[in-house]
């Protein structure tokens, strides 16, 4: 048994690795999710049934009142989730029956437990200090979803080790034992990523150069088809390699490129490197299907997190190069402050506008750069025996190299304090970088020294040490949870055939029943209409339209729910054939999505709505609250005294009320 759980572990771990080597960054924990769930129901470690529960995250029909000590810090969708754990789950679990009253009861603790920064590691209040890690998991995807892709990162360790969170830094000599004669490698563009030194340099370990003629590059582009053809005939029968770089700019090429590479029976030798940009959006393509099937995938993306650019930025250098210069310790602090602000850089990009005010292409060739611009002043400033120049490193880095990609004030403003705080006198004395953070001592540590420090002992990952607010994290995380669950439903959903057959329609009946009977009603828009008449000249008759139209376009909206909700209600009963878009509406149930949100869907509510990524459930829950606001605002035709602005389906036509009201004031 041992020796059989030995080999599962093998076996798992290298069918992961070869697939994460071709996901997207945003992915890698997705997979990594779907991959040790499948395990654990299959190992009958976990039951199917709250594993669903988790990933779904439904909102109950009766949520009940909150009391006065859970309002102030629970907000209502979360205490309709975890109505919804009653339900769900209290006949496996007792700790999870009448679970909100057992919260309320102990709102002190409950609340301490919520507004921690860390609430996948602090101890649960009460009674559930001894809850398993997986209910852990549904509680934190419905109090604190901003926590859990953290806790599920633990818990992957935790179940199938750390291998399956933690990547090691991509190496081409590792990808190539994977390529065959007929299986080409597809590597995924990204901005200042660029494959084609990893494969020049591993071509040149082998002996394949472009200047004995057996390695070809090729820029795709108008014209380039006849000599990329000959090349492949040529390489194919010699034996060499073909590098064609940019075939997405050649979609009607590539069917013959699919079909010259299935036909081929090519030389023990020949290899097909080929690189695209991923399409702009996830929902097209821009290879061809079998192309991409046959291809061995590379999307060697920056990672996000602070860890993993470090380790990536680090493998960049090694101990031949440090030892070679004439002051190696302070070369190794120096290496180690650049990778660490390199990863700053990269690492800021993930809070969105509060990171950056733009997506800036920060890459590895500006940190090879800056690393060869180092390691010639220090040369430099050694032989004229003076110190190390810390001002015209900084000047450097933050205002040519690095600075070179910055466009706002304030950002190079933020550029230049990493510096500032990072390339000083204090990188060869211990002086701290970051919070928690100190710089190693370089004449104690040797290169694989300073490798360990950043795969063990780097401090947990947070705002702060890029020297952001504790909260700048909250919505990033909030998404990505809510993406990770939408996704897995959706694999789920188009892969398993249970899921896809009577229990998928069984979950959108009861969701549709659901919705139907929630469903608020309609504004009369004629008695309105008479009311708001006579408003409309008063001073304060912008307003009075306002609401009018407010209330037009949510009849509008509820009028499509009811009819589309109402006809394949009558679908499902085999009173209408199915539609297109009635199984379009299936799907969007099943998957707690709003019908809209593929834009390739038959049945849309979106268009009639406002902008949101929420699931169907928290969106419901906000027509119900944006309705309520309405009813309130069209009883009195006043202005409320306090009005939530983002809950009107055009905001912009009330702020321009204001400035119609205030003219006429004056």
């Amino acid at each position: 048994p041992e020796r059989l759980k030995q080999l599962k572990q093998a076996v798992s771990l290298v069918v992961f690795n070869f697939v994460r080597q071709g996901l997207f960054e945003k992915d890698k924990l997705t997979v990594a999710t779907l991959f040790t769930f499948r395990i654990m129901v299959d190992e009958g470690l976990l039951s199917k049934g709250i594993v669903d529960t988790m990933i779904r995250g439904r909102i109950a029909d009766d949520v009940g009142n909150r009391g006065l000590d859970l309002s102030v810090w629970l907000s209502e969708a979360a205490w309709a989730r975890l109505k919804s754990l009653e339900e769900d789950l209290a006949t496996s679990n007792p700790l999870f029956e009448n679970l909100g009253e057992k919260i309320a009861a102990d709102a002190d603790e409950w609340e301490e437990w919520y507004n921690h920064p860390a609430a996948e590691l602090h101890p649960m209040p009460g009674d559930y200090k001894g809850l398993d890690e997986f209910s852990k998991l549904v509680l934190l995807r419905v109090l604190r979803p901003d926590r859990l892709p953290f806790a599920l990162s633990a818990y992957i360790k935790e179940k199938l080790g750390e291998d399956f969170v933690f990547q090691l830094p991509f190496t081409m000599k590792e990808t190539y034992k994977y390529t065959t004669s007929r299986a080409p490698v597809l590597f995924v563009l990204y901005p200042g990523v660029d494959p084609t030194p990893w494969v020049e340099e591993l071509g040149r370990s082998y002996g394949i150069t472009a200047e004995n003629g057996m390695f070809a590059n090729i820029s795709m582009g108008q014209g380039q088809e006849a000599p990329a053809d000959r090349r492949l005939l040529e390489f194919a029968e010699t034996g060499g390699w073909i590098f064609l770089q940019n075939v997405h700019l050649m979609q009607s090429w590539l069917p013959t490129l699919e079909e010259k590479l299935e036909t081929l029976s090519p030389h023990e030798n020949f290899r097909v490197f080929i690189s695209a940009e991923p399409p702009p959006l996830s929902y097209l393509k821009n290879i061809p299907e079998g192309l991409q099937q046959s291809c061995i995938c590379v999307a060697n993306e920056p990672p996000s997190d602070l860890k993993a650019n470090l380790s990536r930025a680090w493998a960049n250098f090694n101990e031949e190069r440090v030892t070679q210069s004439t002051k190696p310790n302070i070369l190794k602090a120096c290496l180690f402050g650049l990778c660490f602000f390199h990863s700053l850089m990269l690492g800021r990009r993930r809070f969105g506008s509060q990171g950056w005010s733009r997506a800036y292409g920060f890459n590895v060739g500006d940190l090879r750069i800056c690393a060869d611009v180092l390691e010639s002043y220090l040369n430099r400033s050694i032989s004229e025996g003076t110190g190390v120049p810390w001002a015209d490193l900084r000047y450097l880095f933050g205002e040519i190299m690095y600075g070179g990609h910055i466009t706002d004030f304030f950002d190079r403003r933020t550029n230049n304090t990493y510096l500032q705080v990072i390339m000083a006198e204090n990188l060869l004395h211990k002086g701290d970088l970051a919070p928690q953070l100190q710089s190693p001592d370089a004449s104690l540590w040797n290169y694989d020294d300073y490798t360990n420090f950043i795969t063990k002992l780097l401090p947990p990952e947070s705002p702060s040490i890029y020297g952001l607010h504790p909260n700048a994290e909250i919505g990033f995380f909030t998404n990505k949870a809510e993406s990770l669950c939408s996704t897995i439903l959706q694999l789920e959903l188009g892969s398993s055939a249970e899921t896809s057959g009577g229990s998928s329609q069984n979950y959108a009946k009861e969701v549709l029943v659901e919705l139907l009977g929630r469903v608020p009603a309609s504004f009369d828009i004629i008695t309105l209409s008479d009311r708001c008449q006579s408003r409309m000249l008063d001073p304060d008759g912008p307003y009075v339209v306002v609401v009018l139209q407010e209330c037009t376009r949510l009849n509008a909206l509820l009028a499509e729910m009811l009819f589309t909700m109402d006809e394949l209600q009558k679908g499902m009963n085999g009173q209408l054939n199915m539609s297109q878009a009635m199984e379009d509406m299936a799907e969007c149930l099943s998957l707690n999505m709003v019908p809209g949100r593929n834009p390739f869907h038959a049945c849309n509510w979106e268009r009639l709505a406002w902008a949101s990524k929420k699931s169907l459930s928290s969106w419901f829950s906000d027509l119900l609250l944006r309705r309520d606001q309405l009813e309130v605002w069209s009883k009195s035709l006043k202005l409320p005294y306090s009005l939530w602005l983002p809950g009107l389906i055009n905001p912009t036509a009330l702020l321009t009320a204001i400035k119609q009201v205030k003219l006429f004031n004056n």
